[in-house]
């Protein structure tokens, strides 16, 4: 019996999933480990893994959802727009949330203590958004895609989405991204990084 396989753009979601939900949930463990050692995070590493979101998620990943994938779902399940209104929404918002939080982080550094905890406060309130963006498009984008979708809409999706690339959802880190990738692996803590 042949194995029904999902199409790319599905496996390269997830893969990118994946690796976010990785970022972010190590960026909590360094604030997690800060809080323990009470001593201040490691800045250089906490900036690098914020530009990663805001340079692949949120400016790769989230137009492709927005543009290609939901646009395609929604004229076959007009029943589902409350769910895309919604992700839609977070989508629009992505980019001024990860910049805040990147505010908030180096005024933490530069001014100190007295930024700390706004700053933490402001990581957990993202990372949780996050989360459940994430788990709502995976338990009811993607099933409602593969129920919806024809070959044909899987065409156009699974080549823009493969376009991506990003190396911490597997692909080798290539040109300029390749020293921010080398230094979120080596310095960030698993299941990120080696550090």
């Amino acid at each position: 019996m042949l194995r029904y396989m999902d199409p790319s753009a599905i496996r390269v979601i997830q893969a990118e999933h994946q690796a976010l939900s990785a970022m972010l949930r190590s960026l909590l463990m360094l604030i997690d480990r800060s809080q323990r050692l009470r001593a201040p995070p490691p800045f250089d590493v906490m900036r690098a893994m914020l530009f990663y979101i805001d340079e692949f998620p949120e400016r790769l990943h989230h137009p492709k959802e927005s543009d290609l994938l939901f646009p395609k779902i929604r004229a076959r399940r007009p029943d589902l727009a409350s769910v895309f209104d919604a992700l839609d929404e977070d989508h629009r918002c992505g980019e001024a949330s990860a910049r805040d939080l990147q505010h908030r982080l180096l005024a933490y550094e530069l001014l100190g203590e007295p930024r700390r905890e706004a700053f933490e406060s402001a990581a957990k309130r993202y990372v949780e958004q996050y989360l459940r963006h994430m788990s709502l498009e995976e338990s009811t984008v993607l099933p409602a895609a593969r129920a919806a979708l024809l070959p044909e809409d899987w065409h156009d999706l699974n080549v823009a989405f493969e376009a991506n690339r990003d190396p911490l959802a597997g692909h080798d880190p290539s040109g300029e991204f390749a020293p921010l990738f080398r230094r979120i692996v080596d310095t960030a803590p698993a299941p990120v990084g080696l550090g």
